[in-house]
Formats: C-alpha cells, sequence, structure tokens
C-alpha cells in the first residue's frame, strides 16, 4: 500500500507506529531511507559470516520483518532460532503475516526491547530501531546485547545519523530531501513527517555509535555501508 499519511494538510502528532503506520510501512521505508535494500542485503550477508549453530538470531524493532526474512532466507546454520521483536501490536501482526510460509523457526514476539533477555545470541539486529530508544538508554541496551552474545557473534545496528560538521550535516540534509521528492513525496508530505517525527527520532553521529560499541566491550565496530544520512555499524564481540 502506498503511503499517503502525511498527504492531508491535519493537524499533527508525534510519529507512532500505529495500524495506519503499518499498512504502509513498507513503502514508507523504501521511500524514504536510501540505500535500504543495500541494508537488508548486508544484513543477509552477514548472517553467513556470523550465524553460528544452536544459537538464537535476534532481530530487535522488526517492523513488517524484512530483516528476520533476511536472517531466514541466508541461514546456512544449523538449529537456530529467529526471535522477531516489536512493541507495536500492528507491526507484530504484519511480522507474522510476513514470516508465514517464508521463514521456518521463527518465533514474533510483542515486547520491549529494553526489557527483553538477550541469550545465546550469534546475531543480534537493530535496522532503524536504536533511533526510537531515548538516548540516555541506549548504552545501557547495547551492554545488554553485548552480554547475551556468543563469542564470536555480531550485533549490526543501520541508524540514520547526523554529521558535527554544519556544511556536511547541511548537504546530506538537502540530498535526503531530494530522495524523498524523487521518490513522490510532496513538499507538504515531506515538511509534515519532519514536523511528526522530530521528537520521536533522536540520531546520533557516526563517533556516538562506535564509541558506544567500545565502551560496552566489542572487540571490532565499524561503519560498513552508509548511504547519504543512513549508515551501518558491525560489531563483533
Amino acid at each position: 500500500m502506498r503511503d499517503q499519511i502525511f498527504s492531508q494538510d491535519n493537524d499533527l502528532v508525534d510519529f507512532t507506529f500505529d495500524t495506519n503506520v503499518a499498512n504502509v510501512f513498507d513503502d514508507m521505508v523504501r521511500r524514504s531511507v536510501p540505500g535500504y535494500q543495500s541494508m537488508i542485503e548486508m544484513i543477509g550477508l552477514c548472517v553467513k559470516t556470523y550465524g553460528q549453530d544452536h544459537t538464537n538470531y535476534y532481530d530487535l524493532g522488526t517492523s513488517t520483518g524484512a530483516t528476520a526474512v533476511a536472517l531466514g532466507v541466508n541461514n546456512t546454520h544449523q538449529n537456530t532460532q529467529i526471535i522477531a521483536v516489536d512493541n507495536s501490536p500492528s507491526m507484530v501482526d504484519k511480522c507474522e503475516k510476513t514470516l508465514n510460509n517464508k521463514v521456518d523457526h521463527a518465533q514474533v514476539i510483542c515486547a520491549d526491547i529494553e526489557t527483553l533477555e538477550i541469550k545465546n545470541a550469534s546475531l543480534v539486529v537493530l535496522n532503524l530501531t536504536l533511533q526510537f530508544i531515548a538516548p540516555d538508554n541506549r548504552q545501557a541496551l547495547i551492554d545488554k546485547i553485548y552480554q547475551g552474545l556468543n563469542k564470536g557473534g555480531a550485533l549490526i545496528i543501520s541508524e540514520k545519523i547526523h554529521f558535527n560538521d554544519p556544511q556536511k550535516q547541511q548537504q546530506m540534509t538537502e540530498l535526503h530531501l531530494d530522495f524523498k521528492r524523487a521518490n513522490g513525496y510532496s513538499e507538504l508530505e515531506i515538511a509534515a513527517k519532519r514536523q511528526s517525527i522530530e521528537n520521536v527520532l533522536i540520531t546520533d553521529s557516526q563517533e556516538t555509535h562506535l564509541e558506544r560499541l567500545q565502551l560496552a566491550g566489542f572487540s571490532t565496530q565499524a561503519c560498513h555501508f552508509q548511504c547519504l544520512n543512513f549508515a551501518c555499524f558491525l560489531a563483533v564481540k
């Protein structure tokens, strides 16, 4: 279904992952996030490298399940369980439908990822999720994930980022706006969504992400993919 949520000049409230968003989310993210398909494909590649037999793969903030599908269809390991988690009932319902007949050994859970136990994990993915967690709580979440990962396991984070250099920030912002325009969003839709989401989606810089991963104890951490103001980070325990 095509995203037209912000096409009308209505009173705006803070962005939420409700039924209306769940119904159009796949179209929204494809038209709003540069490099989104490549993010998903890179997650699939990481399954083959960092997945381990007899372990769990976690997709935290699964939304409609695209990441969980990538984890499943690219899995080459034995006796693994995919655990897809979201706190939105509407997204959980969509995810269950997405995974049906596509991915075996998957469990979809409606839960708060900040209180969820992470255990026996070889892969954990936060795909466009951490940016919706309160900034003061992000280090604790990364620390918990680190503790739940097995040795050699990996955490993959995909995020919208900001730049400390004002000129670079402005340049990337303009290019991102051009990307949305090229994908059919009007100026009204772009402005309305920005106003709706500005208090909900709070970005970090690339440096902050890498410092947070290092502080958690990961042996290696790197930005392994970037398209405009969206970046993916890979950290290995």
